[in-house]
């Protein structure tokens, strides 16, 4: 294909809008106003695909004829051999290697503002660039190493726990990023399951101003504990473990929400802090609970306190938590263990956990075209978490 077409005199001359071509995949494009800049082109599996070189001009930051053409032939070699130029351009590769992480944590934050519900999540990560990874911002994203990742948690890992678990796993979310990016490659030095937990001491105790919860490595043995115990508190306790549920959500459950042959209870909007109705999967201990509660039904609650027509007071339940040795922890901030198990522990979206907490997930648009519940999901994911309280690492079951 002939190249070299074009000429500088003739470039300066152009003023119609539109696409010149020098040849063999280097254009020029005129938009109006006058501005020009180059364009390499060509096809990827029969799709055409494009890159911008650069605003031509012979000043600082513009690109000349005769630089569009040498750019243009590299593009030519890296197409010619199978490979994208938008991702293989030595000056690409260049600008990926002095991206930072604490550049990527800025784009990251800004890619993810319009998700993020009110003002304190994007002022705890603005916390978390500035203060709580300072000293790995200068890092090249792609040079972030377990050590790094390590030299930021161990300061705070025993003093702070949930701190140190919330910065982790926001090391994390940076980091996977960056990979999507095609900035870094190669495991996640930030991952817990099967890496950090090899390093790291679990965290054993994870607070939260008033929502201090039980880490979730000691949930199985406190479940134990509690279904050896009798009362309403202690079952309702359980239940509201196993559903993650809030505590006024279960204190206030009634019969006719459950329907006991397909496992679902469904929560009415008045009752949930979202103000929608919630469906909530039940897992074969759930459903236990629920028929031991039946055998001393004396009303329409589902967990009756000592006065008739009252539900279980808060008062029982947060005794029932001192007495079997979780005083220090929360009722709500059991919602926070299942949370942590799920991302440290299991494979399931998390999307799949938000929702299980009736969390909103995405922004509105999102949420419109996500018109189910994703109940068949959510089943799954509480008869695992059901299953880890009831396995072998608590010897939970009855």
């Amino acid at each position: 294909m002939a190249r070299h077409k074009l000429k500088d005199l003739g470039i300066r001359a152009l003023t119609e809008p539109g696409i010149y071509g020098d040849g063999d995949g280097l254009y020029l494009r005129v938009q109006t106003g006058g501005r020009r800049s180059w364009v390499f082109i060509w096809k990827r599996f029969g799709i055409r695909r494009e890159i911008g070189l650069g605003p031509y001009g012979s000043g600082t930051g513009a690109v000349s004829l005769a630089a569009a053409r040498a750019k243009a032939e590299e593009a030519r070699e890296i197409v010619g051999r199978g490979g994208d130029p938008k991702i293989e351009m030595a000056e690409r590769q260049a600008a990926k290697r002095v991206a930072t992480f604490g550049q990527i944590t800025e784009e990251y934050i800004e890619t993810m503002k319009p998700k993020w519900r009110g003002d304190k999540t994007v002022a705890a990560w603005e916390r978390f660039s500035k203060t709580y990874t300072d000293k790995i911002r200068k890092v090249p994203i792609d040079k972030v190493s377990t050590e790094d990742v390590l030299s930021v948690l161990r300061p705070f890992w025993h003093d702070k726990p949930e701190t140190a678990t919330k910065v982790r796993e926001r090391i994390k979310l940076v980091l996977d990023h960056g990979k999507a990016r095609g900035l870094r490659q190669g495991d996640n030095p930030a991952e817990w399951r099967g890496h950090l937990d090899q390093i790291l001491p679990p965290p054993k105790k994870l607070a939260k101003g008033h929502h201090a919860s039980l880490p979730y490595t000691d949930a199985p043995a406190f479940v134990k504990k509690i279904r050896r115990a009798s009362g309403v508190a202690a079952r309702a306790l359980e239940f509201i473990i196993l559903t993650g549920s809030r505590s006024l959500e279960v204190r206030g459950a009634e019969w006719q929400e459950i329907d006991m042959a397909k496992a679902v209870w469904t929560v009415p909007a008045a009752r949930m802090k979202t103000g929608k109705e919630h469906r909530v999967p039940l897992a074969a201990r759930a459903i236990e609970i629920l028929t031991e509660m039946q055998e001393s039904r004396r009303g329409n609650l589902v967990f009756e306190g000592r006065v008739d027509a009252s539900p279980v007071s808060d008062v029982a339940l947060a005794k029932c938590m001192k007495t079997y040795g979780a005083g220090d922890f929360t009722i709500h901030g059991f919602r926070s263990t299942f949370r942590e198990w799920t991302a440290d522990e299991t494979q399931h979206q998390r999307e799949v956990a938000e929702a299980a907490l009736s969390h909103a997930v995405g922004d509105q648009v999102e949420r419109a075209y996500r018109r189910g519940d994703a109940l068949a999901k959510r089943r799954r994911l509480m008869d695992d978490w059901a299953a880890y309280l009831g396995g072998a690492d608590g010897t939970a079951g009855i």
